[in-house]
C-alpha cells in the first residue's frame, strides 16, 4: 500500500503528469481549416514536434515510475485525455492569432512551479500561486493576470528540461480559448479533454469574466478577459469541467445531450440510455427506475415463492419415496401370502398321496388267487414302483413346477427383475441365484430386499422363540450374519473426585457390565448415576479419576473402541429439521463400516424403525422450539435409534425411558432386548420403572447418594439380597421404588437399618476394602448403634466447613486451571482404534453431509428468504440516500455498503454453526469426521455468498448509479461477504448465539470506522491494515476512480493521494478479503475441533 505522500511529492508527481499530457498536444501535426493558409506553414509543427519528442519520453518513463498509484496505462489515459486527433480547431485558431504561439506555452519549470504552489496550499481554491520572477511584488505585468499571458521574447529549447522559469513580460495578451492561464504565471497550458474553456465575457453587473468568476484589473481599460485560469480537482474548482447534461468534444465546444442520451459532468460524448429506463435531453444520468421496479417485481415474486413453497420439493420427493416404500411393502405381503398358501397346497398334497399309497397296498395284500399271485408280482412292481414315480413326480415336481408354482418361481427368477428374491419358494436351488445385496441398484429393489428380509426374521422368530436374534437373523440371512466385536467394561474402585473441591461424585464402584446382558443403574438424585455411565464411556471433565477401568480385561481407553460405542444423552439430540429416517440413515451411512453394501445399511435402517415403533412417523419432521414435529416419546425413541442403527458393541444410554409411558418404555426396552440378544452390552440410567420393565433386565446397579454402591447384581436376586440385611419388599409394592425410597431416606426399615450403611453393607458382603473414613459405619453395624454415626457425620461436616473464603477462591482457581489444562491435553492426545471398523472416510463423509445441510437450507428457505429481503430494502435505501458523489468517488455509499452488507451477511451467518452445535457435539464424540461438517457448511454456503452480492446490488447499484461496472461492483461484494461469513463461523463456534449476534453488529462498525481514521502513527496504520473494512473501501473506490478519465485525472490522483490509495492494487485489494476469509475459516475449524474436545 502506497504511504501518504508530502505536499512537494504530491506536486512534483503531479507536475510530471500534467507536462506531460500538455507536451503531447504539441507533438501533433498542427491541420489548419483553410488549406491555403501560409501563416502557418508545416515545417513550423514539424519542427515543435522534433524538440519535444525526447521530453515526452522522458515524461513516459517518469510517469511510469512514480504516477502509478493513480494511473495504470499512460497510453490509455493520454488517449482518454489529450487525444485531440480531428479536434485541434482550438489550436489552429491560437497559431493564427498569435505567431509566436510556441513561446507563450508553458516549460516544464512553470509548469511544476504551478502545480507545487497549487499543493502546498492544500489545493485550496485561490485562484493566484505563489511569487515568482515575472509576477512579484516589484514585478506584476498584465499577462499576471487570471486569463492572460505573456511572449518569452526568445527562442526556448523545449527539449531541455529547464530548470529555471524564463522571464515573460512582453507582449501580454488574453489566453486562447483551448487553454488556461493561472493567476501569477504567464504562460499557457492545454485544458484537457472533458473540459470547457472557451474565452470569458465580462459580466457588467458583477464585473467579473463568466464562467470563471475572475475580475480584469481596475483602471485598464485595455484589458479584457481571457480563457479559463485554473485546472484544479473538482473540489476546488470545477469551472472548466463540462457541465452535467452536456459533453465537449473539443475544449472550446460544448454540445447538449440529446432526448435518449446521458452526459455525466466532464464527458467527451453522450451516452444511449440502456433498455427501459428514460433519458430527457440535457439530463445527467439516466433514470433507471424501471430496472428497479422490474427488479423488485421479480425478486418479489421469487422470495414469495421460496418463502411459501420451499416445503413443497422435500414433501413431493418424501411422497414418491413413500410410495415407493408402500409398493415394496405391498409386494413383499402377497409374495409371503402366496408362499404360504403354496406350503399349504404342498403339504396337503403330500397327505394325500400318502394316504392314497396305503390305501393301495392295503387293497393289494388282500388278493390270493394264483391268477392274482401271478400278478402279485406285476402288481408288486406296480406298487413298488408307485413310490418311485411318486418320488419322482415329486422331484420332477421341483424341476417341473405346476400353474401356481411357475407363477410364484417366475416371480423370484424374472430375469429383468428382482422382485421375490427375498423369499425361497419352490426349487431350494434358487437361493444359490439369489441376487445379494451388493447386486441390487434401485431404491426400489433395495427396499423389497430390507422388507423382504424383515418378513423372514420376524417369521423365523415366532417359530424359533427360544433362539437368539443372532441365530433368528442366521437362519433369515442363510448363515451369513455378521458377528460384533464384544465389549466387557470391568470396573474396580471406580472413584471422581472434582478438582480442587474434594467432593466425590463416584466413590469404590467395583463390578462389571458384560456383553449379550442389559443392566440398569438406579438410585436417588444425586447419587452419581450420569457421572457413572460418563466415566465409564470417558466423558466425564473436570474430575480426577482413580480406580481402573479395564476393556475385555485390558487397561485400554474406551476412546479406542469409540466406532463401536453408543453413548444415548438424556437430551434428546437430534436435528429437528430432518425427518425421522433421515436422522437414522445419516447417522448409519456414517458410521456403519465403509465396505457394507447399501441395501444392507438400508435393512439395518429399517429394522430399527421397526423395532422401536416409528413407522407411523418415519417421514415426519422431528421438530424444533418454532415448528412442531413428532411427539416427545417419538423424539426419546428416535433419540437412542440413532446409536442402533450403528450396530455398537457397547451401548450406554442416559435416562432413556425418561417422559415415555409404561407402552412406549416396554416397546424400547423390548428393542434393546433383542440387541441385547445379539451380543451387544447395554447399560442404562432408569428412573422409576414399573414391575414388568424393572424385570425386563439382567442386572440391575443401585448407586446411594456419594456416589456409592448399595446393589449390583442380577436383578433376580436383588430382592433376596435386601431382605438378608432386612429390608424385605411389602406386600403390594414396586421393588426398585421401594428401594429408591429407602436409599433417598424416605423410608425407615423396622429392622434399624440405615441409608447410610447400606453402602457399607455391601462392601462387606462381597469383601470389598472400606474406606478409612467410613469404618464408623462398619462399627455402626457391628454394634447396631446409631449414635455414633450421627457424631461422625456432625464431625465431617464440621472439619468440611472449616476453611477460610480466600482459600476456598484460591481452590476454586487452581481447580479451573486443572480444568483448563486436562482440555488442552484432551484437544491433542490421540488413542489407538481398536474397534476394527472402518467407517467411511472424510470425502463420503463430506458427500453425505453436503446432502443432509441442503436439505435442511431448503426446509430454512424463509430465513433465507428474510435474509434475502432484508439485502434487498437495503440496498434500495443507501442507494437512494447515498447518491454517487464525483467529488468523493462515492466512498460514503461504500463505506455505509460495508457495513449493512457485512453486518447482515454475518448475522445471517452465524445460524449455520450456532442451530446445531450440540448435535456436532454428539456426532464428533461418536467419530464422525469434524472436517466434513465444517467443509459441507461451508460449501453449501457458497449459494448465499453468490446471491447475497446480486440481490443488494440489484437495488444498490441502480439506485446510486455509479461510473464503476456492475462486475467490478459484483466482484468487490462477493469477496467482502466471503470474508465476513468466515468471520461469522468463528463467532458462531466460540461464542454462545448471544455474544456472537453483539459481536457480528459490533465488528462491521468498528472496523469500519478505524479504516476511515487519519493514518498519523505506526499503529495506527498497522490497525488501518488488519482492518477488512479498509480492503473492501479501496476495492470499491478504485474501481470507480478508474472510471473517472480526462479532465478528471487530477481530481483521481489528488482523492487517491490523500486516501492512501493505489490504482494498480485492486487485485490486492481482493486477494487480502479472499485470505482474511480463509484465515477466518481456519480459526473456526480450530475453534470446532476445540469445542467437540472440550
Amino acid at each position: 500500500m502506497m504511504e501518504m505522500r508530502d505536499t512537494r511529492s504530491n506536486a512534483s508527481l503531479l507536475v510530471s503528469l500534467v507536462l506531460f499530457f500538455s507536451t503531447f498536444v504539441l507533438l501533433l501535426p498542427v491541420q489548419c481549416e483553410d488549406g491555403d493558409d501560409s501563416f502557418v506553414p508545416s515545417f513550423y509543427t514539424d519542427e515543435i514536434y522534433k524538440e519535444l519528442e525526447g521530453l515526452t519520453k522522458a515524461f513516459t518513463r517518469d510517469i511510469k515510475e512514480e504516477l502509478n498509484f493513480c494511473i495504470k496505462d499512460v497510453n490509455k489515459d493520454w488517449e482518454e485525455a489529450f487525444d485531440f486527433k480531428g479536434k485541434l480547431d482550438f489550436v489552429d485558431s491560437c497559431v493564427k492569432q498569435k505567431g509566436d504561439f510556441r513561446d507563450r506555452v508553458c516549460t516544464t519549470a512553470e509548469i511544476r512551479h504551478y502545480f507545487r504552489s497549487l499543493f502546498e496550499q492544500g489545493a485550496s481554491s485561490a485562484s493566484y500561486l505563489k511569487p515568482n520572477r515575472n509576477c512579484n511584488l516589484t514585478s506584476w505585468v498584465s499577462g499576471c493576470e487570471p486569463g492572460w499571458s505573456c511572449s518569452a521574447g526568445q527562442q526556448i529549447d523545449l527539449k531541455k528540461d529547464i530548470k529555471d522559469i524564463p522571464s515573460r513580460t512582453s507582449d501580454c495578451e488574453p489566453c486562447c480559448e483551448g487553454f488556461f492561464c493561472p493567476q501569477g504565471l504567464t504562460c499557457m497550458i492545454t485544458c484537457p479533454l472533458g473540459s470547457y474553456c472557451p474565452l470569458a465575457k465580462l459580466n457588467e453587473t458583477t464585473g467579473v469574466c463568466d464562467p470563471y468568476n475572475y475580475q480584469i484589473p481596475a483602471g485598464e481599460t485595455n484589458h479584457t478577459c481571457g480563457s479559463a485560469d485554473i485546472w484544479s480537482g473538482v473540489v476546488n474548482n470545477s469551472n472548466i469541467f463540462c457541465s452535467p447534461g452536456s459533453y465537449c468534444p473539443s475544449p472550446t465546444r460544448k454540445v447538449s445531450c440529446d432526448s435518449g442520451y446521458y452526459c455525466r459532468m466532464g464527458s467527451t460524448h453522450q451516452n444511449p440510455c440502456s433498455q427501459l429506463s428514460s433519458c430527457n435531453p440535457n439530463t445527467a444520468n439516466q433514470n433507471m427506475h424501471a430496472y428497479g421496479a422490474l427488479l423488485i417485481v421479480a425478486l418479489s415474486a421469487l422470495l414469495i415463492f421460496i418463502y411459501n413453497c420451499s416445503d413443497q420439493v422435500l414433501a413431493t420427493r418424501e411422497r414418491r419415496k413413500a410410495k415407493t416404500r408402500e409398493a415394496a411393502v405391498k409386494h413383499v405381503r402377497e409374495t409371503t401370502q402366496a408362499r404360504e398358501k403354496w406350503k399349504i397346497a404342498k403339504d396337503a398334497a403330500k397327505k394325500h398321496t400318502a394316504g392314497l399309497q396305503k390305501q393301495l397296498s392295503r387293497t393289494f395284500s388282500r388278493k390270493k388267487s394264483g391268477r392274482q399271485g401271478d400278478q402279485l408280482p406285476s402288481v408288486a412292481s406296480d406298487s413298488s414302483s408307485k413310490p418311485e414315480a411318486s418320488s419322482a413326480g415329486s422331484n420332477a415336481k421341483k424341476n417341473e413346477p405346476s400353474n401356481l408354482t411357475m407363477m410364484l418361481n417366475s416371480l423370484e427368477n424374472d430375469p429383468n427383475s428382482d422382485e421375490g428374491f427375498d423369499l425361497q419358494i419352490g426349487d431350494k436351488n434358487i437361493k444359490k441365484q439369489i441376487p445379494r445385496g451388493k447386486k441390487l441398484h434401485t431404491h426400489s429393489q433395495i427396499l423389497r430386499y430390507a422388507y423382504g428380509q424383515l418378513e423372514k426374521e420376524k417369521a423365523q422368530q415366532e417359530q424359533n422363540k427360544n433362539l437368539t436374534f443372532s441365530g433368528v437373523l442366521s437362519m433369515a440371512t442363510e448363515g451369513e450374519v455378521r458377528t460384533r466385536p464384544v465389549i466387557e467394561v470391568a470396573f474396580k474402585d471406580l472413584t471422581l473426585t472434582l478438582k480442587g473441591k474434594n467432593k466425590h461424585l463416584l466413590r469404590c464402584v467395583t463390578g462389571k457390565i458384560m456383553p449379550g446382558r442389559v443392566s440398569a443403574v438406579m438410585g436417588p438424585s444425586g447419587a452419581g448415576k450420569t457421572t457413572f455411565l460418563s466415566a465409564l464411556a470417558g466423558k466425564s471433565r473436570g474430575c480426577t479419576m482413580s480406580g481402573s477401568i479395564l476393556i475385555n480385561g485390558k487397561p485400554e481407553s474406551i476412546h479406542s473402541y469409540k466406532k463401536i460405542t453408543g453413548f444415548v444423552p438424556q437430551d434428546d439430540i437430534v436435528h429437528g429439521n430432518l425427518t425421522v429416517e433421515e436422522n437414522l440413515h445419516f447417522s448409519a451411512r456414517c458410521r456403519l463400516p465403509a465396505d457394507m453394501p447399501k441395501p444392507d445399511k438400508v435393512l439395518i435402517v429399517e429394522r430399527v424403525i421397526d423395532a422401536l415403533g416409528l413407522q407411523p412417523v418415519r417421514d415426519s419432521l422431528v421438530g424444533t422450539i418454532e415448528k412442531r414435529g413428532i411427539s416427545g416419546g417419538q423424539r426419546k425413541r428416535v433419540n437412542v435409534g440413532l446409536e442402533m442403527v450403528m450396530e455398537p458393541s457397547l451401548l450406554i444410554l442416559d435416562e432413556p425411558t425418561t417422559g415415555l409411558d409404561s407402552a412406549s418404555s416396554s416397546l424400547l426396552l423390548r428393542a434393546l432386548r433383542r440387541e441385547a440378544l445379539e451380543g451387544v452390552n447395554i447399560c442404562m440410567v432408569l428412573h422409576q420403572p414399573s414391575y414388568t420393565l424393572f424385570r425386563m433386565f439382567d442386572d440391575i446397579i443401585f448407586l446411594a447418594k456419594g456416589g456409592l454402591t448399595a446393589y449390583h447384581g442380577p436383578v433376580k436376586k436383588v430382592e433376596e439380597y435386601f431382605a438378608s440385611i432386612g429390608i424385605p419388599v411389602p406386600d403390594r409394592m414396586n421393588p426398585p421404588d421401594h428401594f429408591i425410597d429407602i436409599l433417598e431416606g424416605l423410608v425407615k426399615p423396622s429392622s434399624g437399618v440405615t441409608h447410610e450403611t447400606l453402602p457399607v453393607r455391601w462392601m462387606l458382603h462381597n469383601g470389598y476394602p472400606v474406606p478409612l473414613d467410613m469404618l464408623h459405619l462398619a462399627d455402626q453395624i457391628a454394634a447396631s448403634s446409631s449414635t455414633s454415626n450421627v457424631t461422625g457425620a456432625t464431625k465431617a461436616t464440621e472439619e468440611s466447613s472449616d476453611q477460610s473464603f480466600s482459600r476456598e477462591v484460591w481452590e476454586e482457581m487452581k481447580s479451573n486451571i486443572r480444568i483448563q489444562r486436562d482440555n488442552i491435553d484432551e484437544i491433542f492426545s490421540r488413542t489407538k482404534d481398536l474397534s476394527n471398523r472402518v467407517t467411511p472416510g472424510v470425502a463420503r463423509q463430506y458427500r453425505y453431509f453436503v446432502g443432509r445441510v441442503s436439505k435442511q437450507l431448503l426446509r430454512e428457505a424463509k430465513l433465507q428468504a428474510v435474509d434475502y429481503l432484508l439485502l434487498f430494502v437495503a440496498g434500495a435505501i443507501l442507494g437512494t440516500l447515498t447518491k454517487v458523489n464525483d467529488e468523493t468517488f462515492g466512498s460514503l455509499g461504500y463505506t455505509y455498503t460495508v457495513i449493512a452488507v457485512s453486518l447482515l451477511s454475518m448475522i445471517a451467518a452465524l445460524r449455520s454453526f450456532s442451530l446445531d452445535k450440540l448435535q456436532y457435539l454428539r456426532e464428533s464424540a461418536a467419530g464422525i469426521s469434524s472436517l466434513a461438517h465444517f467443509l459441507s457448511k461451508d460449501t453449501v454456503d457458497l449459494f448465499n455468498t453468490i446471491i447475497k452480492p446480486v440481490v443488494y446490488l440489484s437495488m444498490f447499484y441502480f439506485f446510486s448509479n455509479p461510473r464503476s461496472t456492475f462486475i467490478s461492483n459484483y466482484i468487490v461484494l462477493l469477496c467482502l461477504v466471503y470474508c465476513v461469513t468466515g468471520i461469522a463461523y468463528a463467532l458462531a463456534i466460540f461464542f454462545d448465539p448471544g455474544p456472537a449476534q453483539l459481536w457480528s453488529v459490533l465488528l462491521p462498525v468498528v472496523m469500519t470506522l478505524v479504516a476511515n481514521q487519519n493514518k498519523d502513527t505506526k499503529l495506527m496504520k498497522t490497525l488501518v491494515q488488519l482492518c477488512y473494512p479498509k480492503w473492501a473501501l479501496e476495492a470499491f473506490i478504485i474501481a470507480n476512480a478508474e472510471r473517472y478519465t480526462g479532465v478528471w485525472l487530477i481530481t483521481r490522483c489528488g482523492s487517491l493521494i490523500s486516501s492512501g490509495y493505489d490504482v494498480s492494487k485492486w487485485p490486492i485489494c481482493l486477494v487480502v478479503l479472499i485470505v482474511n476469509g480463509i484465515v477466518a475459516r481456519v480459526v473456526a475449524f480450530f475453534c470446532l475441533v476445540i469445542s467437540h474436545r472440550r
